[in-house]
């Protein structure tokens, strides 16, 4: 009797834990960054403010992960670029950085272009999951690429 009545209650747990788990990735239904986004708190930082090694970080990442397909100067011209359809981002751009919020940035470098419904060739970056700091640098290096 006390092993059903503990079966029951672990049941109905399980049965609680995931109607608020399903109800927390309602807006993505696919888990991607609206869920993580969701279940994330809200960090308040400062928009400018960037430990000098993790800025250090992302610009040899830029350098090496976005130049092939954005181009040295974030104008969406990398030697990669030329069969992408459509072209990679133009950073460069003031109607595309006026057009996305950095959240947007901060999301598609982490997992991609399809997660944020652009082009699949855009990949995911899932080693900086876990370094937010260098997403951050990421998006102010991006930032400062407008003309």
């Amino acid at each position: 009797m006390k092993n059903t009545i503990l079966g029951l209650m672990l049941m109905a747990s399980a049965a609680l834990a995931s109607t608020a788990c399903s109800k927390a990735a309602a807006p993505d239904a696919g888990g991607g960054p609206a869920a993580v986004a969701a279940a994330a708190p809200a960090k308040a930082a400062s928009p400018t403010a960037v430990d000098p090694a993790a800025e250090k970080e992302a610009k040899e990442i830029f350098s090496n992960r976005c130049t092939p397909c954005h181009g040295p100067q974030g104008g969406g011209d990398g030697p990669a670029s030329a069969g992408f359809d459509p072209h990679p981002a133009n950073f460069n751009a003031a109607q595309w950085q006026s057009s996305v919020t950095d959240e947007h940035i901060e999301q598609i470098v982490q997992y991609g272009g399809a997660a944020v419904g652009k082009s699949a060739a855009m990949p995911a970056n899932p080693d900086l999951m876990s370094k937010p700091d260098v997403v951050k640098a990421l998006r102010m290096h991006i930032r400062s690429l407008k003309k």
